[in-house]
């Protein structure tokens, strides 16, 4: 159990699970390795965010449909973790500022205001070609 422990706590945390193992069964290790955080991809526009989601969540299913993940397939999993927040984080933000663009549609529609309309329609319109392509 507390190998488990260790492993998440080490994955969490970027220190070297090896050194960690050996420190605590008893090894000569004192001293840990740090594994360097992954930089992830850049997700600056929704393009980039809906791609990169697109692509990460790819290798992430291909790495699900194997029939166990090994330690190596779990660094990698933490690895896209790194591009996927990131690529959601873009992506709440844009349907934040989007749910409120739709609502001038929705206000525009009431008030009978085809301009207000047709302008916010066609902003809420591009985010959505964007996310559903």
């Amino acid at each position: 159990m507390i190998r488990e422990v260790l492993a998440v706590t080490a994955l969490f945390w970027g220190v070297n699970f090896a050194a960690v193992a050996n420190a605590t069964e008893g090894g000569e290790t004192t001293q840990y390795e740090r594994t360097e955080h992954y930089q992830p991809l850049a997700s600056d526009t929704l393009t980039q965010a809906v791609s990169n989601l697109k692509s990460h969540n790819a290798h992430l299913q291909q790495l699900l449909d194997q029939p166990s993940l090994s330690d190596g397939d779990l660094v990698k999993v933490h690895e896209l973790t790194y591009t996927l927040e990131l690529a959601l984080e873009r992506l709440r933000s844009v349907l934040a500022d989007t749910a409120d663009v739709l609502e001038e549609v929705h206000l525009g529609s009431e008030t009978m205001d085809a301009n207000r309309v047709r302008d916010n329609a066609e902003r809420y319109l591009e985010v959505m070609a964007t996310l559903l392509q």
